[in-house]
């Protein structure tokens, strides 16, 4: 009897497991409703998964008794070395004579991460999150890795997090997991983008569907004595050095949590009900058998590469092995490559192979947004050309205006041609006391308005600390003495919230306005884009 468990007990163990999730997952199968699908091909999908979560628990019972083995050798060398082990309990000393076999010097190790990166057995957090947020979420469908670093010029994280958000339906959100791992080591910086999360996402973050980690410094080696590779720029070899290891960090921190891992990026945009719409085409390959390693819902880079979750120690430990040496999309390509085909073959031949590994699915269901890379100087203006035209504007019918601008237009992208609908405005650098003037060629009753700010490929350029403001045509009686006038006499009645948006209704005893205006407080080191302009009337309802 030792601490080792034999393939006899641990099958008892298995099926202990499935005996206890099995009762739920029938009453899911039974209760579920199968919206589109027929009732058999639901319970087949279902079964599928089920057959998924059994492979999970058995990945994450293969670790626990990894966990055990390593217990073992620890407890035999201590009974080697311990001098004077007759004074141990008798319950100490049997458990060391009889749970352990490293005692005889004769166990072979197994290679570990701690083989490529010797520098992580200098600290034993080396592999535990700096900083962590978390709500404990597991045993999900399908977990989301959003690395993010800082850029030079532009983030387009916030932006990103809500688009993924606003793509998932509420059942979506229950099933799901986003991960953001602030890739950097400045801790003050990991709390200021934390704290920006914070102000964006609470209720995400409260719910669990979101979760923040950051790494330690002794998790990366000494970047300034990294190998020179394939004849990039020493800053060139480090940044896709540390993508490597981000990667592999995010990969390990969300095996144990889902059934599905979704690699993405931070300047990305997701097209609606994304997650169910890859969850399925999982499903029906385990469904069908049909072999896949890593099912590709986007033609860039790591983008919307998604695997099971019982797979990426694969990933990770080849990851581990050359991270120095080729960048991360490279990297998945030969491990592909190493698994399916043959020396003996020629390249049309492999490429058949790889292609039954690496499905690629189309329509895309994410686009690269971002223009400006983590890499200093690196301009990335890659699009994937099969997920379709990206709308960069909301288009309206308005009620007969003249509009006039302070701030200078970029190009085509004018007032004008924005609050006809035609295009965004694009404006330069708002300063402040900047206005942009709706004046109606007839005064309207203001139902409501919206006025958007930034679009999906240019989500930081909003307005930020600016007003919106009427003038009716009749001055309220000192009835109204609560209003807040400006000094020329508008009124004002809204604001752009730190999204960038500013909508609301007018007070309908303010009559009939004559102009509308938005005012800028305060200088901008961005340009501003409004693409929604919508002022609601009886004309135009």
């Amino acid at each position: 009897m030792g601490l080792t468990l034999s393939p006899l007990r641990r099958r008892h163990i298995l099926f202990a497991l499935i005996l206890v999730f099995l009762p739920s997952t029938v009453f899911i199968l039974i209760s579920s409703p199968v919206s589109d699908m027929s009732g058999e091909e639901a319970l087949v999908e279902r079964l599928a998964e089920l057959q998924l979560r059994l492979q999970h628990l058995d990945a994450m019972y293969r670790a626990r008794e990894e966990d055990v083995q390593m217990l073992s050798q620890h407890l035999g060398q201590l009974l080697a070395d311990s001098v004077n082990s007759s004074s141990l309990p008798p319950e100490a000393r049997y458990l060391l004579n009889n749970g352990t076999a490293a005692a005889s010097g004769h166990l072979l190790r197994l290679p570990s991460a701690y083989h490529f990166l010797p520098h992580l057995l200098l600290s034993p957090t080396s592999l535990r999150p700096a900083y962590s947020l978390s709500k404990g979420r597991s045993g999900v469908s399908v977990i989301m890795g959003v690395p993010t670093v800082k850029r030079l010029v532009q983030s387009y994280l916030v932006s990103t997090l809500q688009n993924l958000v606003e793509s998932m339906s509420r059942e979506e959100q229950e099933d799901a997991i986003i991960v953001v791992l602030i890739a950097e080591t400045d801790e003050e910086y990991v709390l200021q983008v934390a704290n920006e999360i914070k102000e964006h996402f609470e209720a995400e973050l409260t719910s669990g569907l979101l979760e923040i980690i950051a790494p330690p410094p002794s998790y990366y080696p000494d970047m300034n004595r990294l190998r020179t590779t394939l004849g990039d720029s020493p800053e060139r070899v480090r940044w896709r050095t540390k993508q490597n290891l981000d990667f592999a960090f995010l990969m390990m921190y969300a095996q144990p949590k889902a059934m599905f891992y979704i690699q993405l990026e931070d300047d990305i945009l997701a097209k609606p009900h994304f997650l169910s719409t890859m969850k399925s085409v999982a499903l029906e390959r385990i469904t069908n058998k049909r072999p896949w390693f890593v099912l590709d819902f986007c033609q860039l880079g790591f983008i919307g590469k998604m695997f099971r979750c019982v797979e990426l120690p694969w990933l990770v430990q080849f990851f581990f092995m050359f991270y120095n040496d080729k960048p991360v999309d490279w990297l998945l390509d030969h491990l592909i490559h190493t698994k399916s085909c043959s020396l003996d073959k020629d390249t049309k031949h492999c490429k058949k192979a790889k292609d039954e590994l690496w499905i690629h699915y189309k329509p895309s269901l994410f686009q690269h947004i971002g223009t400006h890379s983590s890499l200093r100087g690196k301009v990335q203006k890659l699009k994937d050309k099969q997920f379709g035209k990206v709308r960069l504007f909301i288009p309206h019918a308005n009620p007969v205006a003249v509009v006039v601008s302070d701030i200078r237009a970029y190009k085509q992208y004018t007032l004008k041609r924005a609050y006809n609908g035609e295009s965004f405005f694009w404006g330069l650098l708002p300063q402040p006391g900047d206005h942009l003037l709706f004046k109606f060629i007839t005064p309207i009753a203001i139902k409501k308005y919206i006025f958007r700010s930034g679009n999906l490929e240019h989500p930081s350029d909003r307005f930020y600390n600016t007003t919106v403001e009427v003038l009716p045509v009749v001055t309220p009686t000192a009835t109204y003495e609560s209003l807040n006038y400006t000094a020329d006499g508008f009124i004002i009645v809204g604001k752009f919230d730190h999204m960038g948006l500013a909508e609301g209704k007018v007070d309908p005893k303010l009559g009939a306005i004559k102009e509308m205006r938005l005012t800028v407080h305060s200088e901008s080191e961005n340009w501003a884009i409004l693409s929604e302009i919508f002022i609601e009337s009886e004309s135009n309802r």
